[in-house]
């Protein structure tokens, strides 16, 4: 609907934005900071879940109160209409779709969400606050824009990796960390199950010194059939994402997971817009009959289906960290009201290995600047097999060891982010046998859930710390809290431990009574 048409100016004032949590209105006095120091375009670095649509329209709307005319940058359709979704939510549905041929264009709006496509066939609309979304994609239709434009300029990504970026963006907001937003339940942690990898010895590199792509396709269709199968092993039943090497081999993939009986589709450019719309909605229902979809990169950048409990990463890469994280963290978001606590990852790339040692920094640190991101993806990193010294934890076992374990947080006394075995289809069991497939971290929210439940306020943390010693022998973090500990499900494990604990405990108590 054309707002001209009954003379309906946009009230910008009205909407109505969630609360910010602490570190998403830490991130944007940071941007207003950085506008006063005289950095007109900054990049705002958010994990999965860190919020970047939310604090890109939250500048947004900022500036269109003030009368300031904004444009927010996706670089792909199914973004357009996902942002365009978020922006009604949150009361800024005046706005137009800077989009050939789509039902909400209108120009007249102080407010267009563009695709950067549009941007290079039509020219650059009008505005004075540019918000670019994955603004590591570095299309020449905005780059080029940003560096003639007077209007304030805010990039946001998740993996600032790619080169030039230092000379673009003249400063680098680091919202939050993956280690922070998972100790607030705001992303699950990722349970790894590596496998015998694809075998990229000797395959030919591209000009940017990635493989060439035909080479992991042809590597990659030999274990297709492993990716059902233990698909059917270890994932069977969630909501999967499949990131595969090539358009063929993804079709490939989506003809054996069909005629395994599991509904899958495919994602990626090939796919034409109605049906990626159709697949969409498919997808997102909570009890969608399709329950796998598959892509090369399509699916790797900004798409939030929050239930989706599994990622088969069959992507083999030797530089790209970036590519590899955004891969990765499809499956992070959590979903309480879905019962999701963990992500499993099902590694037939190698990748968890190649990237361990960045993969810990990122992860537990972040970036201090563009440069240090731009240098992640440059390096062509050892294959597993040729290490000369591959470590293992000396806590808990874990491999590949760098610096910071990713399963028990060894030497940060940190609480656990993936458990794997690299090179073995198994999950490293940390525990025994009482618990396959649980990590400490989630041991203790599992302890913090059934004390809440059981206990009064003030026992709370007294008897989830007892509960969580009985079953580990170790003790929890120092850092770790109740009033920090989102709810979880009580795995069966678990509770039946409990019962039996409670069980000693009450029969221990009628003899001392007795005697």
């Amino acid at each position: 609907m054309n707002a001209r048409l009954f003379n309906d100016a946009p009230n910008y004032a009205s909407a109505a934005f969630p609360p910010p949590r602490q570190f998403q209105d830490t991130a944007h006095q940071a941007l207003r900071d950085g506008i006063r120091a005289g950095h007109q375009r900054q990049m705002l670095m958010a994990p999965t879940g860190g919020g970047k649509t939310y604090l890109g329209l939250r500048v947004a709307h900022e500036a269109l109160v003030k009368g300031r005319r904004v444009t927010f940058i996706c670089d792909r359709t199914t973004l357009i209409n996902q942002t365009s979704k978020a922006a009604d939510g949150y009361g800024l549905s005046a706005h137009g779709i800077y989009q050939a041929d789509h039902w909400r264009t209108d120009p007249s709006m102080p407010f267009q969400i563009a695709s950067a496509q549009t941007i290079a066939s039509r020219g650059r609309p009008e505005a004075d606050v540019i918000i670019v979304d994955e603004a590591h994609t570095q299309h020449a239709s905005w780059t080029s824009w940003i560096m003639e434009t007077k209007a304030a300029v805010v990039g946001l990504s998740a993996t600032p990796f790619s080169p030039g970026l230092g000379k673009l963006f003249s400063r680098l907001v680091n919202a939050t960390t993956m280690h922070d937003l998972t100790e607030q339940g705001v992303l699950v942690r990722m349970r790894v199950k590596t496998c015998k990898r694809i075998d990229m010895t000797g395959a030919k590199t591209n000009r940017k010194g990635e493989w060439d792509e035909r080479e992991v396709e042809a590597r990659g269709m030999g274990i297709v059939g492993d990716v059902v199968t233990e698909w059917g092993k270890h994932a069977e039943g969630r909501k999967t994402i499949v990131f595969g090497s090539t358009i063929d081999h993804c079709e490939e993939l989506c003809r054996q997971f069909n005629a395994a009986g599991v509904m899958a589709a495919t994602f990626t450019a090939d796919t034409k817009t109605t049906e990626r719309d159709q697949l969409v909605e498919e997808f997102t229902k909570p009890d969608s009959l399709l329950r796998v979809l598959i892509s090369v990169e399509a699916l790797a950048k900004g798409f939030d289906v929050k239930d989706v409990g599994c990622v088969c990463d069959v992507r083999p890469l030797r530089k790209s960290l970036s590519t590899a994280i955004q891969m990765w963290g499809r499956g992070l978001r959590s979903s309480p009201e879905t019962g999701k606590v963990d992500c499993i990852l099902l590694d037939f790339s190698g990748n968890i290995t190649r990237f361990a040692e960045d993969f810990e920094r990122v992860y537990y640190e972040g970036l201090d600047s563009l440069d240090a991101g731009e240098k992640l993806d440059k390096e062509a990193r050892v294959e597993p097999d040729e290490e000369k010294d591959e470590k293992h934890c000396p806590e808990c076992g874990y491999k590949p060891f760098k610096k910071r374990c990713m399963s028990c947080g060894h030497e940060l006394q940190r609480p656990a982010l993936v458990v794997a075995e690299a090179g073995v289809m198994q999950e490293l069991d940390i525990l025994g046998k009482k618990f396959p497939g649980q990590d400490l971290a989630a041991i203790w929210a599992q302890c913090v859930t059934y004390a809440k439940g059981h206990s009064a306020p003030d026992k709370q943390q007294g008897r989830a710390y007892h509960l969580f010693v009985d079953l580990t022998k170790r003790k929890p973090p120092s850092s770790w809290s109740v009033h920090t500990t989102p709810a979880v499900q009580i795995s069966k494990e678990v509770l039946n431990q409990i019962r039996a604990k409670n069980i000693a405990y009450a029969k221990g108590m009628q003899k001392q009574r007795a005697a």
